[in-house]
């Protein structure tokens, strides 16, 4: 298994295991905001989200997403295009009792949305320091590029 498959392999498990991210229009004065990523399996390249109608990235447009892992050893920064997309049978699929509780009225909510980013690239990183790596952070040694971690840029995040 190569570096890259690795690294897309580790960034779907991150994500499963903490799904938040901060997410925000490019090409605007807008900033980011954290929202919590509703992963969908059959479904490469794509993050799902639940916003309210009146959210700033419901206009939709070009956006850019940050990852960092609960560990804080994977980081990913993600580029690609947000729009709504209220597909009935999706919204099905993702709800839990975790989006009821920001949607009070369910899904027939009249603020709910459902946004989809598509995926176009990726940059991830993976700080894999090794043990020697670990002790010459912590005496101030010099840390070698193959003590480093992991790096890519991607076309696509499928595994």
């Amino acid at each position: 298994m190569t570096d890259t498959q690795k690294l897309k392999e580790h960034f779907w498990d991150r994500m499963t295991a903490s799904p938040f991210m901060m997410l925000g229009l490019t090409g605007g004065r807008n900033h980011s905001e954290p929202l919590t990523a509703q992963l969908d399996k059959g479904q490469v390249d794509t993050l799902w989200f639940f916003i309210g109608k009146d959210n700033r990235l419901a206009t939709g447009g070009p956006a850019m997403g940050q990852f960092v892992s609960k560990g804080h050893d994977f980081f990913a920064c993600l580029s690609g295009k947000v729009g709504i997309d209220n597909d009935p049978a999706m919204i099905d699929r993702l709800w839990s009792k975790q989006v009821e509780a920001w949607f009070p009225g369910g899904k027939s909510d009249p603020n709910l949305a459902l946004l989809r980013f598509d995926i176009d690239e990726a940059e991830m990183w993976e700080a894999d320091v090794s043990l020697s790596g670990k002790l010459k952070m912590l005496f101030g040694g010099k840390i070698n590029p193959s003590e480093e971690g992991s790096h890519a840029k991607l076309d696509t995040t499928a595994k």
